[in-house]
C-alpha cells in the first residue's frame, strides 16, 4: 500500500528481495524526506520456477520485516503484498504502478543479482519517463567489471588465484604481505571423516512470529502444491535474528567446522556449518563482517587456521569467484551441456524414494529444512547427476527449486560448471566424478544401505560404482587428455574386457529402472 504521507515528487527507490540492506547503495546518502522506497512481492519472481515452499516464506517474511525496520528507522515504504488486488505480478510492472503512485522525479535501483531480473531493469529507462540510475551492487568485495578485468588477464579461471587476490585486497589473514601460517588454503586439514558418534550443537531455530506465520498461511494457501515443507521453519528473518545466527556459530560450531566440513552424518543435518548462506545472500548479513569475524575468532584463540581460512574462503573465495564467473558466462552458461547429457532427472528427486540411503537423505533434509550442506550437494546428489547424464537443464532448476539459499547467480554456476562440467572446464579442471568408495569414506550412509559399496558389479551392488566407471568410459575421448584424471583410464584398460562389460551393463540396467520426473515442475 502507499504511504500515508505521501512525498511530492520523491526519489523512488526499489528494493529487491535479496537486497535487504541497510547501507544498499541506493539508499546511502538519501534523504528520508525525499525518498519513497518500494518493496514488492510479485507472482512471476515466487513462480519462475516452483521455489520450494520454506524459499518463498523466507524471502518474503524478511522483506516483510525489513520494511518494518525501515518504517521503524523513519523511512516511508510503499509496500506491496502478493495479495493486493491490483498486483502486478512483475517487478516492471509494479515499478510502473509506483511511478504512477509517486510521480517521482527519478528511480534509483541497484542492480539485480540476476541475469534474467537485470535485463528487465535495463528496459526501464525506455519504458518509464523519468530518469532511472542503475547502481552497482558495492556489497561484494570484486566488482563484476574488476572481475572481467582479472578474468581477461588469465588463460585459466582458478579459484585459487583469484582468491589469493581477494585475501590481499582484504588483508584477510595476511601477515606482513605473507598469507597467515605460510599457506594460502588449508583445504587438505579440512576433510575428516565423520568419527562413530560425531555430533555437533544444535544451530539456533527461530520461532515464527505473527508476521512470519501470516507468510506461512499465504505460501501453504498459494504454493501448497509446491516441493517442500514448511512443519519447521526456523530459519531468521530479520538482521538481529541473523545475528544471533552467527553468534552461535562463532561461539558454538566454528572451530569444528573446518576439519568436518565435508563429513556426512546420516540424520544430521546442519553438523558444524554455519547456516547462514540465507541471511547472507538475502543482504541481512554483512559477508565480509563475517570474514573479519571469523578472523578475530583466530587471533583470539578461539578457532584454528583451518577452520577460519576455510570459511573465509568459502565467501571472499568460492562466492566471490562463482558471482564474477556467472556475469562472465550469461547468458550462454544457462544452456551450455558439453558431455551431451540428456537423461531426464529421475522422480525419486522430488519424492526421495530411493534404495540408495545417501541419496533419501540429503533429498530428504532437502525437502524438510531447502538446505544440504556443499559436500552433500557436491558429491552425492551432484555427483549422481553427473555420472548418470542428467540433463543440466533439468538439474540446474531442481537446485534452484530446493534451496532456500539458491539465486541464479550462485546456483548456475555451481551446478552446470562445478557440478556437472557442462561448461567444458572453464571453471572446475576435471569433473567431480566420484565412485561410492569417496561416500563411504565421508560418511556413515553406506553402512546400513540396501546396496553394498564394497560390491563393484552385478545385483546389490552400489550403483555409484558402476555409473561412475560408465561416465568414463562414455567420455574417454573427452576427459582421457586431462592431466589430473587421465591416469584413471590405464586402471579402466587394466580391468579387461569382461569387467568392463560387467560394470557397464550394470550401470546400463540401474539406469534403466529411472523413472523421469514429470515435466510440469521445470522451465522450457
Amino acid at each position: 500500500m502507499a504511504s500515508d504521507n505521501p512525498i511530492p515528487n520523491p526519489i523512488l527507490v526499489p528494493i529487491l528481495g535479496d537486497q535487504l540492506t541497510r547501507t544498499l547503495a541506493s539508499l546511502r546518502g538519501r534523504a528520508k524526506d525525499d525518498t519513497v522506497i518500494l518493496m514488492m512481492e510479485v507472482w512471476d519472481e515466487a513462480t519462475y520456477v516452483r521455489h520450494h515452499k520454506q524459499k518463498i516464506a523466507l524471502i518474503f517474511s524478511a522483506m516483510r520485516h525489513f520494511a518494518v525496520e525501515l518504517r521503524d528507522a523513519g523511512w516511508t515504504v510503499d509496500y506491496v503484498k502478493l495479495t493486493d488486488p491490483d498486483n502486478a505480478v512483475s517487478f516492471t510492472g509494479e515499478v510502473a504502478r509506483a511511478i504512477e503512485r509517486h510521480d517521482p522525479r527519478a528511480v534509483h535501483v541497484v542492480e539485480a543479482g540476476e541475469w534474467r531480473v537485470q535485463q528487465s531493469i535495463e528496459e526501464w529507462p525506455d519504458k518509464f519517463d523519468c530518469a532511472v540510475e542503475i547502481l552497482p551492487d558495492d556489497r561484494f568485495v570484486c566488482s563484476i567489471a574488476e572481475f572481467r578485468e582479472w578474468a581477461e588477464g588469465h588463460d585459466t579461471l582458478r579459484m585459487e588465484f583469484f582468491y589469493r587476490e581477494m585475501r590481499r585486497k582484504t588483508g584477510l589473514l595476511i601477515d606482513s604481505d605473507k598469507p597467515e601460517g605460510g599457506e594460502w588454503n588449508y583445504d587438505s586439514e579440512n576433510r575428516k571423516p565423520p568419527k562413530e558418534g560425531l555430533d555437533a550443537p544444535k544451530r539456533p531455530l527461530f520461532e515464527p512470529d505473527a508476521i512470519t506465520r501470516e507468510v506461512i498461511d499465504l505460501v501453504e494457501d498459494r504454493f501448497g502444491d509446491h516441493f517442500g515443507s514448511l512443519e519447521i521453519f526456523g530459519w531468521p528473518v530479520s538482521r538481529d535474528e541473523a545475528e544471533k545466527a552467527a553468534d552461535a556459530f562463532f561461539a558454538e560450531r566454528i572451530e569444528c567446522f573446518g576439519p568436518y566440513q565435508d563429513a556426512m552424518v546420516h540424520g544430521a543435518d546442519d553438523l558444524f556449518h554455519s547456516m547462514l548462506s540465507t541471511s547472507i545472500n538475502l543482504g541481512l548479513l554483512d559477508p565480509l563482517d563475517l570474514c573479519r569475524r571469523a578472523e578475530q575468532a583466530y587471533k583470539d584463540g578461539k578457532a584454528p587456521l583451518n577452520s577460519v581460512e576455510g570459511f573465509i574462503r568459502q565467501i571472499i573465495g568460492w562466492r566471490e569467484y562463482v558471482r564474477g564467473f556467472y556475469w562472465l558466462h550469461m547468458p550462454h552458461l544457462q544452456r551450455a551441456n558439453a558431455l551431451n547429457a540428456q537423461r531426464a532427472l529421475p522422480e525419486f528427486f522430488w519424492t526421495g524414494e530411493t534404495d540408495m540411503r545417501c541419496l533419501a537423505d540429503c533429498i530428504r533434509s532437502t525437502r524438510d529444512n531447502a538446505h544440504a550442506h556443499h559436500i552433500q550437494r557436491l558429491m552425492v546428489l551432484g555427483n549422481f547427476c553427473l555420472i548418470a547424464g542428467i540433463s543440466p537443464r533439468e538439474v540446474q532448476d531442481w537446485y534452484l527449486v530446493v534451496y532456500a539459499d539458491a539465486y541464479e547467480w550462485v546456483e548456475l554456476p555451481n551446478v552446470a560448471a562445478m557440478i556437472l562440467y557442462a561448461d567444458d572446464g572453464k571453471l572446475a579442471s576435471k569433473p567431480y566424478a566420484a565412485s561410492g568408495n569417496y561416500i563411504n569414506k565421508m560418511s556413515n550412509y553406506c553402512s546400513d544401505c540396501a546396496y553394498s559399496v564394497s560390491k563393484k558389479t552385478g545385483e546389490g551392488a552400489c550403483p555409484f560404482n558402476s555409473l561412475y566407471w560408465h561416465f568414463m568410459d562414455r567420455h574417454r575421448d573427452r576427459l582421457e587428455s586431462n592431466h589430473r584424471i587421465g591416469r584413471i583410464y590405464a586402471n579402466w584398460d587394466r580391468m579387461g574386457e569382461d569387467k568392463q562389460a560387467a560394470y557397464l551393463e550394470t550401470a546400463q540396467d540401474f539406469l534403466d529402472t529411472l523413472t523421469p520426473a514429470d515435466k510440469g515442475w521445470a522451465r522450457d
